[in-house]
């Protein structure tokens, strides 16, 4: 498997928000959002090649039961199904942070769904070579579906602008049997000011459709940096 990085931190976002975890950052996507804090692990994917067993005798040495498998997209990593069973195996918590876009049977206690919006979509970023790929792939409800019905889960939606929450309403009335409270909202930045800013906003939305608020509390913490 490709590895952009594996580090101890507290998970940042999402209803286990606040637990320390060890997360593992697989680098390559199919994506290539506009606004994309992770670089490099999507337009200029770098990282290198661990096998299984060594994956595993890093996350040995972090005194945490929760494991957060992230990219990137992690279900491109070829080896991510016996990566997780070997985990479960061994006892741990395992998130899965994903787009969405691919299935796998995978051994997990969270999927993590954040599916991609219009907001997301790189027009006008390098010459819009990715763009038509990305709006092509952005959305996949089958997918969605699958981890929907087999696994516990939760829906984050990254918001950037007011019209987003239109799309969010019509995504969410597409999927069966949405618990609106597993639907989350978070603001797209990675400046403090600026996420508290759109958050005076999204906190209204979620108010009114029963939805979940979630923080970016590694970059309130941290600021915007690798191993956080």
């Amino acid at each position: 498997m490709r590895i952009s990085e594996i580090f101890y931190s507290i998970q940042g976002e999402g209803r286990l928000l606040g637990v320390p975890s060890v997360f593992v950052r697989t680098s390559g996507c199919n994506l290539r959002c506009r606004w994309c804090d992770t670089p490099y692990t999507s337009w200029q994917p770098e990282g290198k090649t661990w096998s299984v067993k060594n994956i595993l005798s890093e996350i040995e040495k972090y005194p945490a039961r929760h494991v957060v498998i992230t990219g990137g997209e992690p279900l491109l990593a070829p080896d991510i199904e016996e990566l997780t069973h070997q985990l479960k195996q061994l006892g741990a918590h395992i998130t899965i942070e994903t787009a969405a876009t691919i299935f796998k049977p995978l051994a997990a206690d969270l999927i993590s769904m954040s599916p991609k919006l219009a907001n997301s979509t790189p027009w006008k970023k390098a010459q819009g070579e990715f763009a038509a790929m990305h709006e092509k792939r952005r959305l996949n409800y089958a997918v969605m579906e699958k981890y929907l019905a087999g696994y516990d889960y939760q829906l984050k939606f990254v918001v950037d602008r007011l019209e987003d929450i239109a799309e969010v309403r019509a995504v969410v009335g597409q999927l069966p049997n949405v618990d609106a409270a597993k639907v989350m909202l978070m603001a797209q930045g990675i400046k403090p000011a600026e996420l508290l800013r759109k958050a005076k906003w999204i906190v209204e939305w979620c108010k009114e459709y029963g939805y979940s608020y979630t923080p970016r509390l590694h970059i309130q913490l941290f600021g915007n940096r690798r191993g956080t």
